[in-house]
C-alpha cells in the first residue's frame, strides 16, 4: 500500500475528484424515490399536472446532471489507473534491470512477463473500478436504508436485516476467492513459460519433430489453468443468485410489512426502489471485490519483484577486505600493474548443490592475455560472471585495479568492462543504436575502427546504409557468425580497460579468429583482455592460460609448458588437433 500511495501521487487529483463525481451522481440516485413518492402521494392526488410536470422535469435534471457525473468520475479514474500503471511498469522495468543474475534465476523470465503485463493490468483495472465504485456503492447502500426510515420506519428494519446478510454474503465469497485468484497468476505463469519456450526453442522442436509432444505438454498446461479459473468463477458466480434471492425476499417482506401497515402507494414504491438500488450496488460491490481480491493477489505478485533482496545488484558486490591480496607467483611481471587478482575465490550458485568455483586465485596485468580453458560445465563462464560483479562469491576477494570490488559503483565497473558473452545478443534497431550501447556518444569514426577489429567492417559496408542498416528483432537478418562479430565489435567501441571475449568466436573459422585476435592484441595494448574458449586454438597465444576443471585450477602457464605439465590440457589439445 506504500507503494501505491507513493505512485499515485502524481495523479492526486484525479484520486480525489473520481469519488467525489461519483458521490455526486450517488446523491442525486437517491433523491429519484423520494420525487417518485412525492407525485404518488401529493402530486397525482391532488390532480395538480402543472407540479407533475415539474417533478417529471425535475427526475430528467436528476437523470442528466447524474450522467454528466459519472462519465466525468470514468474520465478522472481512468487517468488515473492508465497513469498508476504506466508508472508500476516503469518501476517493474527498473527493478528487473538492477535484478542480480541471482535474482533473475530465482524469480524466472516467465513469471516477470506475467507480472509486467497481466499482473499490471489486473491492477490497473482493479484501481480503475476502486476508484468509481469503492464509496459509492456503501454510500448508496447504507444511504438507501437511512432515507428508507425517512420514508417509513416501520418498514426499514428490513434494510436493517437484508444489508449485513448480504455483507456476510460477499465477505465470505471473497474470502474464498482471493487465494484461489493468487493460484490462477501462478498457474498463468507457467503457461507463459511454456509459450516462451515454444517461441524460442521452435526450430529445435521442428528438428526433433517434437509438434505433437510439445502441443499435449501446453495443452495440459492450459487445462490446469482452465480448471483454476473454472473453479474460481463458479464460486464467483454464485454471488449473484444469492444476493437476488436475498434482494427478493426482501421486496416480497418490504410489499407485505407495507400492505399490512396500509403505507401509501409512493412510500411503497420508494422503499421498493431503494431495495433494488441496494441490489444492483451490492452486485457492483461484490465484482469491485473481487476484481480487488484478483489485483491485491497481482499487487503482492509485483511486490515480490519489487522488494529489496538480499542479492541486488549493489548488495551482490559486496565483499569483505580483510588484508591484502595474494600475489599470484606465477605471473609475468614483465606486464603492467594488476588489473584483476582474484584471491581464493569460491562461488556456488543458490540453485545448485556444490560450488561452482573453488579457490580460484590469479593476478592479470594490464597489457596481459589470459586465455581459460576446459571443457563444459568446468566453471569458466562463471569466472567472468564473478569479475563482472553479476553473482557474488561465496569466498575470497576479487579486486579490480587493487581496489575491492564491492568498494566499486556497479555502474563505474561496468564502464571498465567490455563483456561479450557466448550468445551474441543484438536489439532491434540500427547497427549504429547497437555498437553505441558499448559508448554512446562514440564517433563513427571510432565504431568503423571497432568495427575493423572485429573483423566485421565488410559486414556492415555491405549492408544497405551501412551503420544505418537496419537490425531486425533478435539479429535475424545477420548469420551467427556476423552477430559474434558485431557483439565484439560493441565490447571494443566502449575501449574497456579489461576486455572478455566468453568463447565470443565459436562460430566463427580458424582465419578470422586468428584475425581477430591478431586485432584485438594491436588494438588493446595497455587492456587487460580474457578469452574464454573450449578450442585450444583460440587461448594457445595468450600470454597465460588457466585450465578448470570441476570448478577448480588444474593448470596455468603457457601453452607450450601446459603440454608438458597439465595431462587436461594435452587432453583437450589431442582432441582438437590430432
Amino acid at each position: 500500500m506504500k507503494g501505491l500511495f507513493k505512485d499515485l501521487k502524481p495523479h492526486r487529483k484525479e484520486v480525489v475528484l473520481a469519488p467525489l463525481f461519483k458521490m455526486l451522481e450517488a446523491g442525486f440516485e437517491l433523491a429519484v424515490p423520494l420525487v417518485m413518492k412525492h407525485i404518488m402521494d401529493v402530486s397525482i392526488p391532488a390532480g395538480d399536472k402543472r407540479e407533475i410536470v415539474l417533478m417529471a422535469l425535475l427526475l430528467f435534471g436528476l437523470a442528466a446532471v447524474g450522467l454528466l457525473s459519472a462519465v466525468t468520475a470514468q474520465y478522472f479514474s481512468a487517468k488515473a489507473a492508465t497513469g498508476y500503471a504506466s508508472t508500476l511498469r516503469n518501476r517493474l522495468f527498473q527493478r528487473i534491470q538492477r535484478l542480480s543474475f541471482t535474482g533473475l534465476d530465482t524469480i524466472g523470465t516467465s513469471t516477470l512477463i506475467t507480472r509486467m503485463t497481466s499482473d499490471v493490468n489486473q491492477v490497473q483495472n482493479g484501481l480503475n473500478i476502486t476508484l468509481r465504485l469503492f464509496m459509492r456503492s456503501p454510500f448508496i447502500v447504507f444511504g438507501a436504508m437511512i432515507m428508507a426510515f425517512t420514508v417509513d420506519a416501520r418498514a426499514a428494519w428490513i434494510f436493517a436485516v437484508v444489508i449485513p446478510v448480504l455483507l456476510a454474503i460477499v465477505f465470505a465469497i471473497l474470502f474464498v476467492t482471493m487465494p484461489r485468484y493468487r493460484r490462477v497468476q501462478e498457474t498463468l505463469d507457467r503457461v507463459t513459460r511454456s509459450t516462451r519456450e515454444n517461441l524460442t526453442g521452435v526450430r529445435v522442436i521442428r528438428a526433433f519433430r517434437l509438434e505433437k509432444s510439445e502441443n499435449e505438454k501446453f495443452l495440459e498446461t492450459n487445462k490446469v489453468l482452465k480448471g483454476f479459473q473454472t473453479a474460481v468463477g463458479r464460486i464467483s458466480a454464485f454471488l449473484n443468485p444469492v444476493t437476488y434471492v436475498v434482494i427478493n425476499a426482501g421486496v416480497i417482506a418490504i410489499l407485505y410489512v407495507t400492505g399490512t401497515l396500509h403505507t401509501t402507494r409512493g412510500a411503497a414504491v420508494a422503499l421498493t426502489n431503494y431495495m433494488s438500488q441496494i441490489l444492483v450496488e451490492l452486485v457492483k460491490l461484490a465484482n469491485l471485490l473481487i476484481l480487488m481480491a484478483r489485483a491485491a493477489a497481482s499487487k503482492k505478485r509485483i511486490d515480490e519483484v519489487l522488494k529489496p533482496r538480499s542479492d541486488d545488484e549493489d548488495a551482490a558486490l559486496v565483499q569483505a577486505a580483510n588484508g591484502p591480496a595474494k600475489s599470484d607467483a606465477s605471473a609475468d611481471h614483465a606486464f603492467g600493474t594488476p588489473a584483476v587478482v582474484f584471491d581464493n575465490v569460491s562461488m556456488q550458485y543458490e540453485t545448485a548443490g556444490s560450488e561452482a568455483l573453488t579457490g580460484i586465485s590469479f593476478t592479470l596485468r594490464r597489457g596481459e592475455t589470459l586465455g581459460i580453458i576446459g571443457g563444459t560445465g568446468s566453471g569458466k563462464s562463471t569466472l567472468v560472471e564473478l569479475l563482472g560483479g553479476y553473482y557474488p562469491a561465496k569466498e575470497g576477494r576479487i579486486l579490480i585495479d587493487g581496489k575491492p570490488i564491492g568498494e566499486y559503483d556497479p555502474v563505474t565497473l561496468r564502464e571498465k568492462i567490455g563483456y561479450v558473452r557466448q550468445k551474441a545478443v543484438l536489439f532491434s534497431g540500427t547497427v549504429r543504436e547497437n555498437l553505441r550501447m558499448g559508448k554512446d556518444h562514440a564517433s563513427d569514426e571510432a565504431l568503423w575502427e571497432a568495427l575493423s577489429a572485429a573483423q566485421a567492417e565488410d559486414v556492415v559496408r555491405k549492408k544497405e546504409g551501412g551503420l544505418d542498416a537496419e537490425v531486425g528483432q533478435d539479429a535475424r537478418n545477420f548469420s551467427g557468425g556476423e552477430r559474434q562479430r558485431l557483439s565484439i565489435a560493441r565490447a571494443l567501441a566502449r575501449d574497456p580497460e579489461i576486455l572478455i571475449l566468453d568463447d565470443a568466436s565459436s562460430a566463427l573459422d580458424f582465419a578470422t579468429d586468428a584475425a581477430l585476435r591478431q586485432a584485438i592484441a594491436a588494438r588493446q595494448k595497455n587492456s587487460a583482455v580474457v578469452i574464454i574458449s573450449a578450442r585450444t586454438a583460440s587461448v594457445m597465444h595468450a600470454d597465460r592460460i588457466l585450465v578448470l576443471e570441476d570448478g577448480k585450477t588444474v593448470g596455468t602457464g603457457r601453452h607450450e609448458e601446459l603440454l608438458e605439465t597439465c595431462p587436461v590440457y594435452r587432453e583437450i589439445y589431442d582432441s582438437q588437433f590430432h
